[in-house]
């Protein structure tokens, strides 16, 4: 495992720290009036969600983990879990749908998803930024609601409620951003 220095630790950096893995989520250099400089970092854990603010030192050893990225295709729910099939070898792989969490949602056949592996073991899973799903249910337009920039409530194919424009009514495509849960557009 490479090694860096406490410095060296920026958001998104993935360190062996404590017997497990974390992920830096932001980081800030500190240069006391006395004593040496360190980087204060908030670290998130990989495998259970916890997190730790740490100072190291700028003359501290960690180990850098390099995490491998490997694409897969979502094929379909069973129960519980999700079956993904990875776009090199053609195996296919169970995940929890707990373990995904309520983006699981999202996942449509064939879907292209990134999942983060360390030791063959999935850490993370991306999912496009972006979908188009159908509106299966939406309030009526108020009259004169469309002068205010009120959005009102929509349920989504997927089961997901999101907000909408007022002009936004059942039946219609849109894009929902997949990490904020939000309306973007109307789909073309």
């Amino acid at each position: 495992m490479p090694k860096i220095n406490g410095n060296q630790i920026t958001p998104g950096t993935v360190i062996e720290h404590d017997g497990g893995l974390w992920a830096a989520v932001k980081s800030t250099t500190v240069k006391p009036g006395k004593g040496g400089a360190f980087n204060q970092v908030e670290l998130k854990n990989l495998i259970d969600g916890r997190k730790l603010n740490e100072r190291f030192r700028a003359d501290a050893t960690v180990d850098e983990v390099e995490l491998e990225l490997k694409d897969f295709s979502f094929l379909y729910a069973q129960g519980e879990e999700l079956v993904f099939m990875d776009l090199e070898s053609y195996e296919q792989i169970e995940l929890a749908a707990d373990w995904v969490g309520e983006r699981a949602a999202f996942l449509q056949d064939g879907m292209k998803v990134t999942l983060r592996m360390h030791e063959a073991r999935p850490i993370s899973i991306k999912l496009p930024a972006y979908v188009t799903l159908e509106i299966a249910e939406a309030d009526p337009v108020v009259r004169g609601q469309t002068a205010t920039s009120t959005y009102k409530p929509a349920i989504l194919e997927n089961g997901l409620r999101v907000l909408v424009p007022p002009f936004i009514e059942k039946g219609e495509r849109i894009v929902v951003d997949t990490n904020e849960v939000t309306y973007m557009r109307r789909a073309d």
